[in-house]
């Protein structure tokens, strides 16, 4: 099994940044990618980036050069930048196995103007 432990996020003013954090345990070697997904309010969830595990890299539209994803041992990171207030959403880690895909708790991003 695998364990994902989400930190980070919080209110932050538009144009600013953010750094959220998921720390993988367990089986990590049978995870084949990570995943950062979010969930606007009354919103459906949707992938924002991900990382597979021989690096690389993909990214939605709505974020793409503004938002960085990338991992440093056992822990992936999502750098948001020019944070807009659309951005705000809870936001979900996910790691995927052959079958399963396991989630972290979520982490509240808030951004006012």
């Amino acid at each position: 099994q695998v364990q994902l432990v989400e930190s980070g996020g919080g209110l932050v003013q538009a144009g600013g940044s953010l750094r959220l954090s998921c720390a993988t345990s367990g089986r990590i070697y049978d995870i084949n990618g990570v995943g950062w997904y979010r969930q606007a309010q009354g919103k459906q969830r949707e992938l924002v980036a991900s990382i597979s595990s021989g690096g690389s890299t993909s990214y939605a539209d709505s974020v793409k050069g503004r938002f960085t994803i990338a991992r440093v041992k056992n822990t992936v990171y999502l750098q948001m930048n020019s944070l807009k207030s659309e951005d705000t959403a809870v936001y979900f880690c996910a790691a995927d196995t052959v079958p399963t895909r396991y989630w972290g708790q979520g982490t509240q991003v808030t951004v006012s103007s």
